[in-house]
């Protein structure tokens, strides 16, 4: 799938996902890859002026999402199985990237590797690797 088709895939199925405004989007789907961003504001802070843990978690997951949906389709119970994240330095709020690439596309299920970073930075924010369970073919 495109990032056009897997935007538009999950406006149908998660339409409340963008209730508060558009937080999530879609740079690039490419062979394996997939580029995220999130547009963060005061809402997405803990004190401290610090991008909240769930945010980060949030953005992840998408990015997991986004590139196992460009690789096998349209398929909205694929669903998280594990999701391990490493928060390794202070995120402030701004844009936010995430880069996904799949390690393992099996039968039943994907394991992916994430990096996040802040925009027009390499610094490393968080790093998460997460599992997804493909639901079988019928």
């Amino acid at each position: 799938m495109t990032a056009d088709a897997v935007t538009g895939f999950l406006e149908e199925v998660f339409p409340e996902m963008n209730r508060a405004g558009r937080i999530f989007t879609i740079d690039t789907i490419e062979p394996g890859r997939a580029i995220v961003r999130a547009r963060t504001d005061a809402t997405h802070l803990r004190p401290g002026g610090t991008v909240s843990g769930p945010t980060l978690f949030s953005l992840a997951d998408f990015a997991a999402y986004v590139v196992i949906l460009g690789h096998i389709g349209p398929q909205a119970l694929a669903v998280t199985t594990n999701l391990n994240i490493n928060f390794l330095t202070r995120a402030g709020p701004g844009e936010l990237v995430a880069r996904c690439r799949i390690l393992k596309l099996g039968k039943r299920l994907v394991v992916t590797d994430c990096d996040i970073t802040a925009d027009g930075s390499d610094d490393l924010i968080a790093q998460a690797s997460a599992t997804y369970s493909i639901p079988p073919a019928r």
